[in-house]
């Protein structure tokens, strides 16, 4: 009898605000019980609600250098004066309990994450399991749309997240897999298809 290979994924989402990502993602963790959303590390200070461990790990600008020093985190940036970053040994336990890592990243935190799993061993498990997936509106008009029924910001505000995402557009080509956000339910179905079909791929020793 023939048996699947374990390997756990490292899934890697990016999308522009307002390209349906979060939801998304939403939905894949509540259908795949295997798989987990990456907690990142931050400096900020927690919001109401928010719980350590949970929504973040909330640390100190000093310990959060002292991990960037120590090669700890597989992506990190500064954001509105805050940073935020995944540390390497989040997604390693996730693995090592056979689950697969979900993250939600902007562009910019993919690039770095695809730059640091490339140095790696090609056995290394985390190369092994990287998938990245890039979610596109299917028009700026349609985004913009999107931000202004989702009545959470200003115009300029609006203006600026759709000037931001004409940037993050441009990136579509890095990543493996590429859909168009025009129906969700399409969109989810071709989303779940790429886990299902990773799981059941077969890597060569040059992957």
């Amino acid at each position: 009898m023939i048996e699947l290979p374990v390997r756990s994924l490292l899934v890697v989402v990016s999308a522009p605000s307002g390209g349906g990502k979060t939801t998304l993602c939403e939905r894949l963790l509540a259908e795949f019980h295997q798989m987990v959303y990456s907690v990142s590390c931050t400096t900020r200070q927690p919001r109401d609600g928010e719980i350590d461990g949970t929504d973040y790990y909330f640390i100190s600008e000093e310990e959060f250098e002292r991990r960037v020093q120590a090669g700890e985190f597989v992506e990190h940036a500064r954001v509105h004066g805050h940073r935020y970053g995944t540390l390497r040994r989040f997604i390693e336990r996730g693995f090592a309990s056979g689950r697969d890592v979900l993250m939600d990243i902007d562009v910019q935190g993919a690039a770095q994450i695809r730059g640091r799993l490339a140095s790696l061993p090609p056995h290394d498990p985390l190369r092994r399991g990287f998938v990245d997936v890039f979610i596109a509106p299917p028009s700026i008009d349609v985004l913009r749309k999107r931000l202004h029924l989702r009545g959470k910001d200003a115009d300029a505000v609006i203006e600026r997240r759709v000037q931001q995402a004409e940037k993050e557009l441009e990136q579509w080509r890095a990543y493996q897999y590429l859909i168009v956000n025009d129906r969700l339910d399409a969109s989810y179905d071709a989303l779940r298809a790429i886990i299902v079909a990773e799981h059941h791929r077969l890597l060569r020793d040059a992957d």
